[in-house]
């Protein structure tokens, strides 16, 4: 199987995503400057150069940025105004695991956000080994974070961002710098999963997996559509683009 080919993936329930004149600045930069756009999501991937925007658009999806004007709302409702809504339905995998682990323990990590959510101690430690038994890691629950190695890390955050069986998973540069046994099998345990993603990369192999690509270039969609015919003129347009030093 080559990378880019499509893993059998899980029926999802698409996610309804809203940009509506959306304009945010951070330190002097314009990141979206009146960006309206609307979509559907089931297995969406977002490729763009460097500064396109792609990290902020799924910051302001998530609700972790609010915008300085406009109004994003998902599934009909703004994340950054009901964080609790947000944080339960809406899952985030970063793509440095140390940002997004906290306890010393697997199990910790896992019951520490689905207490967050209401549920009690044995029902949350129930749930949690209940997802270690499903990623086939059922001995992990008092192994020390640490010790993980970075591809372990990377399936922890996995399984952190889905315990609470959110509707939309937002992945950014999520399994960046690992080896391809590692990547492709993440990548096979994330198509699995019964949840609408949003993925920024910029391996155009892992892009292809989606079954829809955006192209956001400047702050703007510049294209969207399937996966080859975007990625063929991204990587025309970037294959021909030569970048004076001042540019890099």
């Amino acid at each position: 199987m080559s990378r880019g080919e499509t893993f059998l993936a899980a029926e999802v329930t698409p996610a309804r995503i809203r940009f509506e004149d959306v304009s945010l600045t951070l330190e002097d930069r314009v990141v979206f400057d009146g960006l309206s756009v609307e979509m559907d999501v089931s297995r969406t991937g977002l490729v763009g150069r460097n500064g396109a925007g792609k990290s902020q658009f799924l910051r302001l999806v998530s609700g972790l940025v609010t915008p300085d004007s406009g109004t994003v709302t998902v599934n009909g409702f703004d994340p950054a105004k009901n964080r609790k809504r947000a944080t339960r339905e809406i899952g985030f995998v970063f793509q440095n695991p140390e940002h997004g682990l906290l306890f010393p323990t697997v199990i910790e990590e896992l019951t520490f956000g689905l207490k967050a959510h209401g549920m009690g101690k044995r029902e949350a430690d129930a749930r949690a080994r209940e997802i270690l038994q499903n990623f086939g890691v059922p001995g992990w629950d008092e192994r020390l974070v640490h010790s993980l190695s970075q591809g372990q890390k990377h399936l922890l955050c996995l399984m952190v961002a889905t315990a609470p069986e959110p509707g939309l998973l937002l992945l950014d540069e999520a399994f960046a710098g690992l080896d391809l046994p590692t990547e492709t099998s993440l990548h096979r345990m994330l198509a699995r999963l019964p949840v609408a993603q949003i993925a920024a990369n910029h391996d155009l192999a892992s892009l292809a997996r989606n079954d829809r690509l955006v192209w956001l270039d400047a702050g703007a969609v510049r294209a969207e559509g399937a996966p080859d015919e975007i990625l063929t003129a991204y990587r025309a347009e970037m294959e021909g683009r030569i970048l004076s030093p001042d540019a890099l």
